[in-house]
């Protein structure tokens, strides 16, 4: 837990004037400074505790008998990283997910776990907060805001205007997250409105995502008190929101990456750095690996023309400031918690060490400080409620004609999607996928409530020559999801994981060629990130060298129920038309 600011105001004070000694200083600093735009060569820094009290050339006064001295040798030192929108509620707890952040220079991380509150509702919320207590950097939270995302159809769990209440005055609760069903403030929606003003009242921040809004719309969307968005993909979304007060999250993640053709404009139009900030939106284990996390943010900024001390600033300052922590964090200065990067240059942004809240927790790429493994309870173990065991003709599509025509869900990317119609025959009174056109057979499973309720339909495009793949993670209404080329794989696929509690597989000749455990709310793994960065890999490569058409198969499965995307949707519930809002037989 941090100190604040107002406890530590005389301890802080003496150790400024020479009074009191520091606990360490850092010496032979080269201080990036994002408040003057400017490198202060030969600085040095003492910290009392957490906090840094002295900001100079000369510290001398405030070393005594115990005070650690950091001889830094001329080394770059830099506020610490921030991902200002993330969603950590995925593949590995954030005890496990906070090693790879770290050695990245990340000190703080905004998350927004709506997966996990879909899931678990206010249980899963609370016990995701105390997930990430106690570990050796910041993780912020917001109280998801996207739920549900279109009450006709969504079926997951969300929080009440009591619930939410009781969630900011959690610690680290700050605000509201995403309000992505932007029409749903346009429109006045009743509960979204009572919970804007409650966010208002209590002074709490309020995140946006107004993909596709503009105009009046979006006038709107942001006189209801909503003041940031990650969503914009191009220069002139984000110049329309900077224009109206807007702040920017620029998104460079695994889903999409937005920060080259944006920050190009940027320059160019000589646009104001203030109000943009960096952010993954999320960021999974194989990236993490390849490429870092808003580490790599600086290093793509840079290299695309932006001064070094620009990218800094975004990846710490803007961001607090749009928090309302800018006396707190973002900066090297006297009263700020002392988190601290230092780079050998700055142009190769791999951090030598890192300091949080002045304390040494990476040293030369490694982890020094002790990461604890939280206990888990129970209960959130067993969230694949299934209570039957599935067998093929749970996936039969019956008619009696001898070919069909079928609507399909065609796949145009893993994530977008068009209806689409094929003629498919019939064996037995049952309707076949068929691997020479390419059709697949998908169903959705009710694991959250254990109603065994499901829907079968037709999916288009995948193409690995597999019997099955399945998984129980999905944004953000978390059924079970299943792609089969045949429905005795499939049942394997759904009986595996309905015992596993959770997870991705792929099944061929009923045979497991690949998996990943996902036990944790059925969307996060349990084990360590290095293993689960070794099984998410196999998964990947299992399915693209079988032939699928896409690099990341594991979003298929993961944005088939996603209702805020057009145009074809599968939930248990049945297929869905998300333009007309209108559910579809999977026969024409």
């Amino acid at each position: 837990m941090a100190s604040t600011l107002s406890s530590s105001i005389l301890s802080l004070n003496a150790v400024a004037m020479g009074e009191k000694k520091a606990t360490i200083i850092l010496k032979n600093c080269m201080l990036v400074n994002v408040y003057t735009r400017e490198v202060i060569p030969q600085t040095q820094i003492a910290i009392l505790n957490d906090r840094i009290a002295f900001v100079g050339q000369d510290a001398s006064h405030t070393i005594g008998p115990k005070t650690v001295l950091f001889d830094l040798e001329e080394k770059y030192v830099t506020p610490g990283f921030a991902d200002s929108h993330i969603h950590i509620d995925q593949f590995v707890l954030p005890s496990e997910f906070a090693k790879k952040s770290l050695l990245c220079g990340v000190t703080s991380l905004f998350s927004d776990p709506i997966d996990i509150v879909s899931v678990c509702g206010y249980r899963g919320f609370r016990e995701f907060v105390r997930q990430t207590e106690n570990l050796p950097l910041r993780i912020f939270h917001v109280v998801p805001g996207g739920l549900p995302v279109d009450k006709k159809f969504s079926h997951g769990k969300t929080l009440s205007l009591t619930q939410e209440k009781a969630a900011v005055k959690l610690p680290n609760v700050l605000g509201l997250g995403e309000v992505f069903s932007w029409t749903k403030v346009t429109m006045r929606d009743a509960k979204t409105m009572n919970t804007l003003s409650s966010m208002l009242e209590a002074d709490c921040i309020i995140n946006g995502h107004t993909a596709g809004a503009s105009g009046k719309k979006l006038n709107a969307y942001i006189s209801s008190g909503i003041m940031s968005c990650h969503e914009p993909i191009d220069f002139d979304q984000v110049l329309e929101r900077l224009r109206l007060g807007m702040w920017i999250m620029i998104r460079e993640g695994s889903i999409r990456r937005d920060l080259k053709e944006i920050i190009i404009r940027v320059l160019s139009h000589g646009t104001y750095i203030d109000r943009l900030m960096f952010c993954s939106d999320g960021v999974d284990p194989l990236d993490i690996e390849n490429y870092g996390h808003i580490d790599h943010c600086v290093r793509e900024a840079i290299a695309n023309g932006v001064d070094p001390i620009d990218a800094f600033t975004m990846a710490s300052k803007n961001c607090f400031d749009y928090y309302d922590m800018g006396r707190d964090l973002g900066g090297i200065a006297p009263g700020k918690l002392a988190d601290i990067l230092v780079f050998d240059d700055l142009t190769n942004i791999k951090p030598k060490k890192v300091f949080v809240g002045g304390k040494l927790v990476v040293s030369n790429g490694i982890i020094i400080s002790k990461i604890k493994f939280k206990s888990i309870p129970t209960w959130i173990k067993k969230t694949v409620k299934l209570r039957k065991k599935f067998s093929e003709k749970d996936f039969h599509v019956k008619s009696k004609k001898p070919t069909v025509s079928v609507n399909s869900i065609n796949l145009i990317s893993e994530i977008i999607t068009e209806l689409d119609s094929v003629d498919l025959s019939t064996k037995d009174g049952n309707v076949l996928p068929s691997f020479d056109k390419d059709v697949w057979k998908v169903a959705a499973f009710d694991r959250t409530y254990g109603s065994n309720q499901h829907a079968v339909g037709f999916l288009s495009n995948f193409g690995a020559r597999i019997g099955a793949f399945a998984s129980t993670w999905n944004f953000h209404e978390n059924d079970m999801i299943v792609i089969g080329s045949n429905e005795a794989d499939m049942a394997i696929a759904v009986n595996n994981l309905i015992k596993t509690q959770g997870g991705l597989i792929v099944i061929k000749d009923g045979k497991t060629l690949a998996s990943l455990s996902l036990p944790f709310g059925g969307i996060i793994s349990t084990n360590s990130f290095d293993k689960v960065t070794s099984d998410f890999l196999n998964i990947s490569n299992t399915i693209i060298d079988a032939g699928c058409k896409f690099k990341k198969p594991h979003l298929i499965p993961l944005f088939l129920p996603f209702l805020a995307l057009p145009s074809i949707r599968i939930l248990f519930s049945g297929i869905v038309d998300v333009k007309r809002r209108s559910f579809i037989s999977p026969i024409n």
